[in-house]
């Protein structure tokens, strides 16, 4: 939703954030990677049921995540290689994120509840796929109701109210199963135009 929608109105604001932050040194790889590790970071505390410093974390993990492609737009430094290394990166985050949240969810509730965010991270990973093989394939799986950046935002929400985080946690699974569906549907009738 965010990536179609919004994405041409946020780019105002960060293409010239990343500028600054290429004329102060930063390089979008080096950006890329600590956006993982305050990730690595943010999963430990999360973990650990200290859900606000992971929330700070997170918030961390996100600012680098928005800021690597206009870094590397700025330096004109964008390729293959680069969007390669931020795409293995953001699964990578992702997995340490929900398995930071299962880690927690294991500690603190009863039953199986921990498998929750296993299967959110399943989903997830389901939607990048689909828009990796399909742009692969030359077809287009963009949009959907719950991509990368909503997923953060709402485990931020999840986070900062904890009471809320297993509630937060089911609507993104069944958002996240939605944008799946909607992906695989809109590649389908790309391939019956692409077969005809």
């Amino acid at each position: 939703m965010f990536d179609g929608n919004w994405r041409s109105a946020v780019n105002r604001i960060l293409d010239p954030l990343g500028a600054v932050a290429y004329r102060v040194g930063l390089g979008a790889n080096a950006v890329t990677v600590a956006g993982l590790g305050f990730s690595a970071a943010a999963a430990v505390f999360i973990g650990r049921g200290e859900l606000i410093w992971g929330l700070v974390l997170l918030i961390w993990a996100g600012l680098c995540d928005a800021l690597d492609g206009p870094i590397a737009k700025a330096a004109n430094s964008s390729s293959v290689r680069g969007a390669f290394f931020d795409s293995v990166c953001d699964r990578a985050s992702d997995a340490l994120l929900f398995a930071g949240v299962a880690w927690y969810l294991g500690a603190t509730e009863p039953g199986r509840i921990f498998m929750l965010p296993v299967a959110l991270m399943a989903v997830a990973m389901l939607v990048s796929y689909q828009r990796a093989k399909a742009e692969s394939l030359g077809l287009d799986a963009k949009g959907g109701l719950m991509e990368r950046a909503e997923r953060f935002v709402v485990l931020g929400a999840g986070l900062a109210f904890s009471v809320i985080l297993i509630p937060v946690l089911w609507v993104m699974l069944g958002l996240t199963a939605a944008t799946a569906l909607y992906r695989f549907a809109k590649v389908w009738r790309q391939t019956d135009a692409v077969s005809s």
